[in-house]
C-alpha cells in the first residue's frame, strides 16, 4: 500500500463548541471541557484509511516542558478498546477519503492550551502532523470531574451566566449593581491563560505548576493571588481605598471584568488601576467561570478584619463617640469575596461543594497574598485547622466587636453593646434577579445550642461576650430613605426597661464613611446633657442631617455612619449603638425602544433624573455588556 496522506482536516469547531456549551467564546478556536469526546475530521489524499494495514495515532502536549509523568504529555492510538483512565482516540465514521475520530481527555486531565499532532503510519513508513491547537476546560457536567455540579439550572447560572448582581450598601439597605463578568468574550479565555503562566509559581517551577493544573484547588488559589498585585506578582489589580483614584479609575466607576483584564494584558501585564473586594472578587469570579468551575460572588454584612486571629474586634471612641484610635482590626460594611464550587480530596470527606476564595489582598498565607479555597462546611463547623485560611474567613463572620469608650483621664469603660458581624450573607439567586440569603451556609442560628458548641471548638467562647440586659436599650432608626441631594432625620430611640427612672447623657454623631470601616468629617452632631427616661418609658431624640454639611464630603461609599452614645449618671454604664446610612443614588432607568431583533441596531434610551438643585455638567454614561464595544462611553451630558 502507498503511504497514507492527510490532505487537510476539519477540527469542527463550531459543533465542538455546542456541545461542549463552549460556542460564544467563537468558533475560530477549539474549546472543549475535559472527559467530554470531541469530533475531528481527517481528509486523506490519494486513497483512504484502511484499518489493519495503517496505524493512527495523536499526540496531545501541554505546558513549555510537556512530560507523560506530569500529565502534561499524551500519546495513543485508535483503538476499539479506549482506556478508561487517559486519553484515548475512537474512529466514529468513514466516508470516502474522509474519517471522522472522537477524541476524549480522562476527566482529571490538565486544563490549558494543547497542541494536537496526529501520526500515520503503513508498515515502517510515518509521516507526523501538526493540525492544530485547542483548549481544554473543567467540565462542570462530568460526574467524574471534581468540579462536578449536579443541577443544570445551577451550571448554567455558576459556569456560563455571563452577567449577574453583586450586592453592596448597609445590612440595613442591601443594594445590587449589575455586574458583566463576560467570561466567554473576544480574548478574554486567551487572557485567563496568560494569567495562570504570569504566577509566580509557575515561572519558578513550570513543569510542576502545569502538572498540577487538573486541581481547581490548586487554580482556584493561584487566581486568588494572581487578581491582586501587592506580592509584585504582576497581578491584575491594584487595591486603593483613600478616594484618591485620579491616576486611574474609581473602583466604584467599573461596571464589568472584561475592560480590567483586557486592560491588563494591553498594558504588558501592569496592574490595573483600582479594585476594591467586590471588584476583586468579581475579576476572580470572571476567570474560574471562564476556565470552566462554578462560581458566585457573595457579599458579608458588617464583615471582620481579624488581624490577630483572637475573634474579637475592639473599637475605641471617645466621649464624643469619635473613634479614639485606630485598630488594625476592622469592621467592613460589606466584604465581597468568591465562592467556587469543586470536591476536596485533599480533605476528609465531608468538605466538598462551596469554597470560600478571597482575592481581596488582607492577609498573606503561605506567604502571598491570597486566600482559600476555604469549604464553607468548615467555616461553619468551626474546623479551623483544615486548608486554607479557615480562622480569617471564620473570623469574618463570627468575630464580635466591643465596643470601649476611653474617657477623658484615659480610663476604658467597655459598652454592653456587642455589635454583631457576619449578617446577610447574599449571592444572586440562580436564574433569577433577585437576592439568595445564604448565611445558614457559614453559620448556625444566633444563640443556638449548635453555635455555641462550634465556638467551644473554635477554643472562643462567646457567651462572655453576650449583650446584658441592663434594662436600657439604644437603637438608632432612620425616618424613610435617605436620598442624595436631600436633608434627612435619624432618631436615637431609647427604652427603659426597668422599674426605675433613668438620667442619662445623649450624644449623637454623623460622619462620613467608607464601606471598608474609616470615617471622615463630621457632618450632623448632637449632645443631651440631661435625658429623663420614666419607668418603662420609650424616648426618641431626632438628629437632623443636612445635605449642605454632607454633600461635599460624602465618599464615593455614600455611607454615613451615626454613633450614639448613652451614659447613665448614676452607675457610669455607657451603651454604644451605631448604624450605617446609605445615601441613596438617583434610579438609572433603561428603556428599549422598538422591538430587539438578532443583527439589528437596538435603540435603548437612558434616562435619570437630577436630584440636585444646580445643573450637573460634563457627565458620563459607561455601558458594557455583550454586544457592545468595551466599556462604550454611550455619551456625555
Amino acid at each position: 500500500f502507498a503511504d497514507l496522506v492527510l490532505e487537510t482536516w476539519d477540527l469542527q469547531c463550531e459543533r465542538n463548541g455546542r456541545e461542549h456549551r463552549t460556542a460564544d467564546m467563537g468558533c475560530q478556536q477549539l474549546v472543549v471541557r475535559r472527559g467530554q469526546p470531541f469530533t475531528i475530521t481527517l481528509h486523506f489524499s490519494g486513497r483512504s484509511y484502511k484499518e489493519g494495514v495503517d496505524k493512527l495515532a495523536f499526540n496531545v502536549e501541554t505546558g513549555p516542558c510537556p512530560i507523560e509523568m506530569s500529565g502534561t504529555r499524551s500519546h495513543f492510538a485508535v483503538t476499539d478498546f479506549p482506556e478508561e483512565l487517559g486519553w484515548n482516540a475512537v474512529v466514529q465514521q468513514q466516508d470516502g477519503d474522509s474519517l471522522s475520530v472522537s477524541l476524549c481527555s480522562p476527566p482529571s486531565a490538565r486544563i490549558g492550551r494543547y497542541s494536537l499532532t496526529v501520526e500515520t503510519s503503513t508498515g515502517y513508513q510515518g509521516s507526523s502532523y501538526h493540525i492544530g491547537d485547542f483548549v481544554l476546560l473543567f467540565n462542570a457536567w462530568h460526574p467524574e470531574d471534581t468540579v462536578f455540579l449536579r443541577d443544570e439550572d445551577e451550571r448554567c447560572e455558576y459556569v456560563l451566566a455571563q452577567q449577574g448582581l453583586i450586592y453592596q450598601g448597609a445590612r440595613d439597605y442591601i443594594t445590587s449593581t449589575p455586574w458583566n463578568f463576560g467570561q466567554f468574550e473576544d480574548d478574554i479565555l486567551s487572557i485567563c491563560l496568560k494569567l495562570l503562566d504570569t504566577n509566580p509559581k509557575f515561572l519558578r517551577d513550570q513543569n510542576r505548576d502545569c502538572s498540577r493544573r487538573n486541581d481547581p484547588v490548586y487554580i482556584g488559589r493561584v487566581v486568588s493571588a494572581m487578581v491582586n498585585c501587592n506580592d509584585e506578582d504582576r497581578g491584575v489589580l491594584a487595591g486603593r481605598w483613600d478616594n484618591n483614584y485620579e491616576d486611574g479609575m474609581s473602583p466604584m466607576a467599573w461596571i464589568g471584568s472584561v475592560d480590567i483584564l483586557k486592560r491588563w494584558k494591553k498594558f504588558g501585564c501592569q496592574p490595573v488601576k483600582y479594585g476594591q473586594c467586590w471588584v476583586f472578587a468579581a475579576v476572580a469570579c470572571t476567570v474560574m467561570r471562564c476556565l470552566g468551575i462554578p462560581s458566585r460572588v457573595v457579599t458579608n454584612y458588617n464583615s471582620a478584619h481579624d488581624t490577630n486571629g483572637n475573634l474579637i474586634i475592639d473599637r475605641y471612641l471617645n466621649e464624643m463617640g469619635e473613634e479614639d484610635r485606630r485598630s488594625r482590626d476592622m469592621i467592613w460594611n460589606f466584604h465581597c469575596w468568591v465562592e467556587s464550587w469543586m470536591a476536596r480530596p485533599d480533605l476528609a470527606p465531608g468538605y466538598d461543594g462551596w469554597q470560600a476564595l478571597d482575592p481581596t489582598p488582607q492577609e498573606k498565607s503561605e506567604g502571598v497574598f491570597c486566600c482559600g479555597p476555604a469549604p464553607v462546611r468548615a467555616i461553619k463547623e468551626g474546623d479551623l485547622q483544615l486548608k486554607y485560611d479557615i480562622p480569617f474567613v471564620f473570623a469574618e463572620v463570627n468575630a464580635d466587636v466591643v465596643y470601649w469608650v476611653v474617657r477623658h483621664d484615659g480610663t476604658e469603660k467597655k459598652s454592653t453593646h456587642s455589635s454583631v458581624v457576619g449578617k446577610n450573607i447574599s449571592t444572586k439567586s440562580v436564574g433569577r434577579d433577585s437576592r439568595e440569603d445564604i448565611t445558614h451556609t457559614y453559620k448556625y442560628p444566633e444563640g443556638s445550642e449548635k453555635e455555641r458548641e462550634v465556638f467551644a471548638k473554635a477554643e472562643h467562647e462567646k457567651s462572655s461576650l453576650r449583650e446584658e440586659d441592663e434594662g436600657l436599650h439604644l437603637k438608632i432608626k432612620l425616618s424613610e430613605g435617605a436620598n442624595i441631594g436631600c436633608d434627612f432625620d435619624v432618631f436615637a430611640v431609647i427604652n427603659n426597661n426597668s422599674d426605675t427612672e433613668r438620667v442619662c447623657r445623649l450624644m449623637l454623631c454623623a460622619r462620613t464613611a467608607s464601606y471598608n470601616g474609616t470615617v471622615g468629617p463630621q457632618c450632623g452632631m448632637k449632645d443631651l446633657l440631661n435625658v429623663t427616661l420614666a419607668p418603662w418609658a420609650e424616648h426618641r431624640v431626632p438628629l437632623r442631617i443636612l445635605y449642605e454639611k454632607y454633600g461635599e464630603i460624602l465618599t464615593q461609599d455614600n455611607l454615613i455612619k451615626v454613633v450614639a452614645l448613652l451614659t447613665e449618671y448614676q452607675t457610669g454604664d455607657v451603651i454604644v449603638a451605631v448604624r450605617d446610612v446609605y445615601i441613596q443614588n438617583p434610579e438609572i432607568k433603561i428603556r428599549i425602544l422598538g422591538e430587539p431583533m438578532q443583527k439589528r441596531k437596538l435603540v435603548a434610551e437612558i434616562s435619570l433624573v437630577n436630584p440636585f438643585a444646580v445643573p450637573l455638567n460634563n457627565c458620563v454614561f459607561l455601558a458594557e455588556g455583550t454586544g457592545l464595544t468595551d466599556g462604550q462611553q454611550i455619551k456625555e451630558l
